[in-house]
């Protein structure tokens, strides 16, 4: 599989390492020193493209990937009010995106255990929920996309509560506190606790290194390569992806 990279910082750099350990080749590598290399006829040199770049950048990267007629996974966050958009772009575009929080395997099962858990909790209103995350201080986005993505599984399925809050104070009925912490050299740590009077319950997903991220990423690629339409790692998990 032909690989155009768009965005060649530590991500980039680790899912080039994974993907040509997997066979495939890099194509084209896009950085903040070659952006305008960024074109139709670059692009169409690779199968699939692959976007970690910053929010600011991302819904730009992406519609030129739809409108080039290359499957694009994109893997930033902090640009969910673009999704919309770009998703009813892919549709009319009869073109394939995939666009996650997070592409690690172990984050994606984390997820589906978060909403079976929080399923069971909606009947023991004595334990409330908090949800943490700690990254690394270049982190730009607070919270984090998969902090985010974490708290939506738990909304949809602890009917009790109503929304989520960066660092709401107290405990309140309807709302989740998501709190984010930033320190060097952490990969991402993700934390959900529900606490009671009496005991405590925690889950947590801890990155040991980029790796995980990076091989999700090819996968997803991988996967979306040759399909038409808006896929999610859901779908990888459960289509045979890994």
């Amino acid at each position: 599989m032909e690989i155009a990279l768009i965005g060649y910082g530590k991500m980039g750099k680790a899912i080039e390492q994974v993907a040509q350990e997997r066979g495939h080749h890099i194509v084209l590598k896009i950085s903040r020193d070659n952006q305008n290399a960024l074109s139709e006829t670059n692009l169409r040199m690779a199968d699939v493209a692959i976007e970690f770049t910053e929010p600011s950048a991302a819904p730009g990267n992406v519609s030129k990937c739809l409108e080039s007629g290359i499957p694009v996974v994109s893997g930033t966050t902090g640009w969910n009010n673009h999704l919309d958009k770009i998703r009813e772009k892919c549709l009319s575009l009869q073109g394939s995106f995939l666009q996650t929080s997070n592409f690690s395997i172990g984050v994606n099962l984390f997820f589906e255990i978060n909403a079976y858990v929080a399923s069971l909790m909606n009947d023991r209103p004595e334990y409330d929920i908090t949800i943490e995350e700690t990254h690394h201080t270049e982190k730009k986005d607070k919270p984090s996309g998969t902090a985010i993505t974490l708290a939506e599984v738990v909304l949809d399925n602890l009917k009790r509560k109503k929304h989520w809050q960066l660092d709401a104070p107290g405990r309140d009925p309807d709302i989740i506190p998501v709190h984010a912490f930033r320190e060097p050299n952490v990969p991402g740590t993700h934390r959900v606790k529900y606490t009671s009077a009496i005991d405590g319950i925690e889950m947590i997903h801890t990155a040991h290194s980029r790796k995980g991220f990076a091989l999700g990423a090819v996968l997803a690629a991988e996967y979306i390569r040759n399909r038409k339409g808006i896929f999610s790692m859901h779908d990888v998990l459960l289509g045979g992806g890994m």
